[in-house]
């Protein structure tokens, strides 16, 4: 729900005839996109491992230190919830989490393509969805964490669609090996080890320019 919530981009009105549609604030179009984003947000170590591949095209510290805030803590191992490497990279079954979302009027999937051959799932988000989104974070603070961390996914995203995002995720061998069909594995030692190194240079570095 958050990470729908924080993902949907803004419909321009009037979005369709559709009566299920009428209430709805936002949409992410495609499963694919949902799914890489999904992915990052589901494992810190990768996300980490990708906002250091940043910074060394940048330069710019305020990614290494993200990155370090999230390898620098146990978010890799307690937050992290792999998922199957399948044919189009990274990808969980969303039906049943769907199905809750959707039976309590908060989102709306919609297939587009022909009959027997669905080319796109688009996912609409609700105003009770959206609403319920904010009470959740109100109420419950420690969901303040995935606000976050969807935020940060997205900067990271910077609005590639789904193919975009799993060309980047099979950049990286442990994703791209993985066989089809089981949970992709960890990158959080090597991860770490690479955040020592780059601290290690941005050091010497810093002491060279001084």
């Amino acid at each position: 729900m958050l990470l729908i919530d924080g993902a949907a981009e803004p419909l321009p009105p009037p979005i369709t005839d559709d009566a299920a549609l009428v209430d709805a604030v936002g949409v992410v179009e495609g499963q694919l996109r949902l799914q890489k984003l999904d992915f990052w947000l589901r494992s810190p170590d990768f996300l980490a491992d990708e906002l250091l591949n940043d910074y060394e095209r940048s330069g710019e510290p305020r990614l290494l230190d993200l990155a370090a805030q999230i390898l620098d803590s146990e978010e890799p191992e307690v937050r992290r919830y792999p998922m199957l490497r399948h044919h189009f990279g990274a990808y969980e079954p969303l039906d049943d989490a769907l199905a809750v979302l959707r039976s309590a009027g908060l989102v709306v999937r919609r297939r587009h393509g022909r009959v027997g051959r669905t080319s796109r799932h688009d996912y609409y988000l609700l105003a009770r969805g959206r609403e319920v989104a904010r009470t959740v974070v109100a109420q419950a603070p420690a969901f303040r964490y995935y606000v976050d961390r969807v935020q940060l996914v997205l900067d990271l995203a910077d609005g590639r669609g789904g193919n975009q995002l799993k060309e980047r995720q099979y950049l990286q061998d442990e994703y791209a090996t993985a066989a089809r069909g089981t949970r992709i594995g960890s990158i959080s030692a090597r991860a770490r080890s690479r955040l020592a190194q780059l601290r290690t240079e941005a050091t010497v570095t810093d002491g060279v320019d001084a």
